[in-house]
């Protein structure tokens, strides 16, 4: 095991000064985005004559001296003084353009002028752009689309580049499946669609690579060694072999290399991405490169898109830099640098930043993210509140117009984020779920612009009011209904264990899957078993906790758990049978100092369309009629 400066150094010292093969010539216009592989110097000067730079008369300067409007000068049309304009070529013996606003045309074609011009006014001078033999652009510059207009200004129409570097990917492992030669809806247990091979595909086509996928490769160490031989006695420059680079009994990425060539190393200190292996086949650069998807992503970015990089002579992409503060403090292993994934959010003039799932696998933690925290590998983890750097993934101006929602978990909120950003295009609501205590300690800390909650209060059934009073007493906040839902057991269809409802959880047959300590639903769950006289220690997988309704949902339809407490909602979305426990009244909790500003306007005008209540209807097990409303505290 490496740290990622020291298997970073490995790499490049051992392909310090690789480039890319070969050079080929393209047409200006074609060559955008492309490297140069040579200096280009201009062949002709622009603009290549004296040129007016204005609608006017041209002039000797000198004949315009002393003229004022006490003793203006006359000229004459053509004689000594000759209409232009802008781009025309200067006539010969005049050095000055005078505007045609500020000439007086009199009879006879003579022209009466009030003022002086100076030597070169309102004129471009030769060369004044571009002056032949001089440099446009230096060895590895990368052509831009502005760099077309200098080009063939200067008189260049092709342009020498370097041909892209081929990169070979090789997919392995028995259980992927090609989506492109599948008609499954549904794959058996333990199969997954490969999409690895795409994503750094088009990671390295955007870095100005090329790419060819192998066919997958099942998990057969003969099999992937003669697709790595072949990619690497071929044309590639460089070779991936995805998946099996860690230490399992299937995994051969190591193995292989070593057998072909020679391991550089082996485990890099990096979280995800930690089981890279680096290599070398045929002098060229090999991958072992992490199946689970986050992994393959980091370790591509951190090695093979450096490498890509340099061989087109091309600077790292740096991400933009910005001073957040996490919701929440963060733990992390000493000796693992951590790329920590988040979602951001301006709240009260500073940038908050909600950790998003930590797997490795879990690929929505990249797409949904904003930005990435490196956590050093020489500290335990991250205090909440405290300044720290994250790379930003998607630009400031997105993340200043982000409405940040803490709290509980709801579809409908997945609904609103979507018609938010059809009615407001540049307007984005971002959820995180951390139950409805979390949500109201967010609003407490300052952490978000909205919270969901929907928390019962055990002593009068009544939802949320009493927990804004004890918990929000200091911060004026308003609330507003969402929806009504009907919250109740999930079961697979069929229900085959035959479950009735709350008091079956104590059954030895069953397991439960439960919500996060803090969640709504937690809440009502230990209300229910208190009520039966059920301790939570003879329910059956009460500790078994996930923090939203839908992976609680999928939890049961995978057969991880026989049953579940979670919304309609979510039962419906994946085909489970649904037993109604009660219907309860999910809010959202507004911050009185964000409540009147444009972006939750536009939420509540959202809010209250038909077109939201409309898809929330259709979604089951809700009632809308009072969606919208202010509830009064």
């Amino acid at each position: 095991m490496k740290s990622l400066a020291e298997a970073r150094d490995i790499l490049f010292n051992r392909f310090n000064g690789v480039e890319a093969k070969g050079v080929e010539m393209l047409p200006v216009p074609e060559a955008v985005r492309r490297i140069l592989a040579e200096p280009v110097t201009a062949r002709t000067s622009s603009p290549g004559f004296h040129s007016a730079a204005m609608d006017g008369i041209a002039v000797r300067a000198a004949n315009t001296f002393g003229a004022h409007e006490n003793a203006p000068k006359i000229f004459i049309a053509n004689q000594d003084a000759f209409y232009v304009n802008t781009g025309h070529v200067l006539p010969s013996g005049t050095d000055a353009v005078i505007m045609i606003e500020n000439i007086q045309e009199l009879e006879d074609g003579k022209i009466r002028i009030e003022a002086p011009a100076f030597p070169w006014q309102n004129v471009r001078k030769i060369g004044e752009d571009i002056v032949a033999t001089e440099l446009l652009f230096p060895r590895n510059h990368q052509i831009t689309p502005f760099c077309i207009g200098a080009l063939l200004s200067g008189g260049i129409f092709s342009v020498p580049v370097r041909k892209k570097p081929l990169i070979a990917v090789i997919p392995t492992g028995s259980e992927l499946v090609d989506w492109r030669f599948t008609d499954k809806k549904e794959l058996e247990p333990g199969q997954v669609f490969e999409s690895n091979s795409y994503v750094l595909m088009a990671m390295a086509e955007a870095l100005g690579a090329r790419s060819k996928r192998y066919e997958t490769r099942t998990d057969d160490i003969e099999i992937i060694k003669a697709a790595a031989a072949e990619a690497a006695g071929g044309e590639a420059d460089m070779v991936l072999i995805l998946g099996g680079s860690s230490a399992g009994s299937r995994d051969y990425a190591k193995h292989v290399i070593s057998e072909l060539g020679e391991i550089l190393l082996h485990g890099v200190t990096m979280m995800p991405g930690k089981p890279i292996v680096l290599g070398v086949i045929e002098g060229k650069p090999v991958f072992g490169i992490p199946g689970y998807p986050v992994s393959a992503i980091l370790a591509f970015e951190q090695f093979v898109g450096a490498l890509i990089c340099r061989m087109l002579g091309q600077p790292e992409t740096e991400r933009q830099q910005l001073q957040v503060e996490l919701s929440r403090k963060v733990a992390s292993k000493l000796g693992v640098e951590e790329f920590l994934r988040v979602k951001l959010g301006e709240v009260g003039g500073r940038v908050v930043a909600t950790p998003l799932s930590r797997g490795a696998g879990t690929i929505t933690s990249l797409t949904r993210a904003d930005g990435i925290i490196r956590i050093p590998n020489h500290i335990e983890g991250l205090k909440e509140q405290v300044p720290v750097t994250a790379e930003l993934l998607k630009p400031l101006s997105h993340i200043r117009k982000t409405i940040v929602s803490v709290g509980s978990h709801d579809n409908t909120l997945d609904v609103l984020a979507d018609e938010l950003r059809a009615r407001f295009g540049d307007l984005t609501l971002s959820s995180s779920h951390v139950g409805s205590m979390g949500g109201i300690m967010a609003v407490k800390k300052g952490g978000c612009h909205i919270a969901g909650t929907h928390l019962l209060d055990t002593t009068d059934g009544s939802y949320n009011v009493s927990y804004i009073k004890k918990h929000l007493s200091a911060v004026p906040v308003r609330l507003i209904h969402l929806v009504l839902r009907d919250q109740g057991l999930m079961v697979p269809a069929g229900n085959p264990k035959s479950v009735c409802g709350i008091a079956d959880l104590c059954r030895k047959d069953i397991r439960f899957i439960n919500r996060q300590a803090g969640s709504g639903t937690r809440i009502l769950l230990d209300f229910k078993l208190n009520q039966l006289q059920i301790s939570p220690d003879r329910v059956c997988g009460y500790d078994n906790e996930e923090f939203t309704h839908m992976s609680v949902a999928a939890g049961i339809l995978s057969g991880a758990a026989d049953v579940g407490l979670g919304i309609m909602a979510a039962a419906n979305a994946l085909g489970l049978d649904f037993i109604p426990v009660v219907t309860e009244q999910y809010d959202l909790i507004i911050p009185a100092a964000y409540f009147d500003s444009v972006p939750i306007q536009r939420l509540l005008e959202t809010i209250s369309a038909d077109s939201f209540k409309q898809r929330v209807a259709a979604l089951g097990g809700y009632n809308t009629e009072n969606t919208g409303r202010e509830i009064k505290l």
